[in-house]
């Protein structure tokens, strides 16, 4: 990296801690920009897990610029409308999306999993032998003038050294990366809404492309398909049932509790809160063979990301709650920043630079989506026609829906493109 060159780009070594969403794209990002990088994943192996997510336009145009849209398109669907409802199923906005929204590049909603092996796959194709390893967890780093050392814990118990002139921390909402940096964080914050979430295939409804997200004031469902079902006439549904169970003055709980299976009772009593002419809740999430349950987490956006040669990438940097379908949108946005400017710049100027451009914006969009993101036109519908409306505009005008929803795609950088 330069030590320096001409150019000010970089000879020596980007290390990743982490091989999510961010660090695949960035490593991807990288190497097509001619800049070394290796990837270090605490996993010791991959494996597709989650449940749905959405690409969002802005977000796609990165995958595309990496050449990866036709191995998504063959696991995803490409999302046709967004609709925001009430309880009773009716319609408080609606927008096309990706290439019905006037985009270039689609909007893909996919299983989490799936488009991790999609970049997964990617990089162990692209990146030379050794550019991807498993089994390291991030315990340590030291840095100076000329380099920095990231010190992992291997599997086996062992330790081991890598030297190079950046380290990115791309492993997530648990980030050590983060700990090190900030050990006075002040720690993941709960607002005691818990989520339970599953994917089934579903008899096709509303054309089987179609995003649906319905709430009062207790209960929210999001609900859309996310690839094509295994029998005619179905798709695998997502669907993400949020319920409002504490106070939020409680500590959120044990991480151990998280991802854990979930159970009917507790998740059934919300999804009877709502009632969709078209769609059973309850039938689709009784169908489910197995769901889980995740509180609904952030944590406060940080003074700063960078020291020198290390930096936050993704949400070891900004975790935000999952509202406006923003969370891996910004981790891609991250990646693809931050290659270009080490690709450009000298290592400390680079990451000085990308945090001055990433920082404040995600952090707009972590207080955002804490009040409720677009989806805060369902919270003041909830509040102010409870039990449903004649008239949509007797309850909320046009003026405060294109306010909040114009204005949250204005703040995420998806209506710029």
């Amino acid at each position: 990296m330069p030590r320096k060159g001409h150019d000010g780009s970089l000879n020596g070594r980007v290390l990743i801690a982490g091989g999510g969403i961010g660090g695949l794209t960035l490593a991807l990002s990288l190497h097509q920009l001619g800049v070394p990088c290796t990837v270090f994943e605490a996993a010791t192996e991959v494996r597709e897990l989650g449940v749905g997510i959405n690409i969002l336009p802005h977000s796609a145009r990165v995958l595309m610029s990496l050449g990866l849209l036709r191995e998504l398109d063959d696991v995803a669907i490409r999302t046709r409308e967004l609709r925001y409802l009430n309880h009773l199923g009716q319609q408080i906005w609606a927008g096309e999306c990706g290439l019905w929204g006037g985009h270039d590049v689609p909007q893909l909603s996919i299983h989490r999993g799936r488009l991790h092996g999609v970049l997964w796959r990617a990089a162990q194709a692209r990146l030379p032998v050794g550019g991807l390893r498993n089994g390291y967890r991030l315990h340590g780093f030291t840095q100076g003038s000329h380099g920095v050392t990231a010190r992992f814990t291997l599997a086996d118990g062992t330790e081991a050294e890598e030297r190079g002139d950046v380290l990115v921390g791309a492993d997530g909402i648990h980030s050590a990366l983060r700990a090190l940096l900030h050990p006075g964080d002040g720690g993941i914050r709960w607002q005691g809404s818990q989520l339970w979430r599953g994917a089934v295939d579903w008899p096709v409804f509303e054309g089987g492309n179609v995003m649906l997200i319905a709430a009062d004031s207790m209960a929210k469902l999001t609900v859309y398909p996310i690839a094509e079902g295994r029998s005619a006439g179905t798709r695998l549904t997502n669907w993400v049932m949020n319920g409002k169970v504490a106070d939020g003055a409680s500590p959120p709980p044990r991480r151990e509790n998280w991802s854990r299976p979930g159970k009917l009772e507790e998740a059934l009593p919300f999804a009877r809160r709502l009632r969709l002419p078209f769609l059973d809740i309850e039938a689709l999430i009784r169908a489910t063979p197995q769901f889980f349950e995740y509180p609904e987490c952030d944590r406060d956006p940080l003074p700063w990301w960078t020291r020198g040669r290390v930096t936050l990438l993704g949400d070891a940097a900004h975790p935000m709650y999952p509202t406006g379908s923003n969370g891996s949108a910004q981790a891609i946005l991250d990646a693809t920043c931050l290659a270009r400017l080490l690709s450009e710049l000298a290592p400390e100027a680079a990451l000085s630079a990308y945090e001055a451009e990433r920082r404040p914006k995600t952090a707009e969009v972590v207080c955002n989506n804490r009040r409720g993101g677009p989806e805060r036109v369902l919270d003041l519908v909830a509040e102010r026609a409870p039990k449903g409306f004649n008239r949509l505009e007797d309850v909320i005008t046009t003026a405060e829906l294109a306010d909040i929803v114009g204005g949250y795609a204005r703040l995420t950088g998806l209506a710029s493109h």
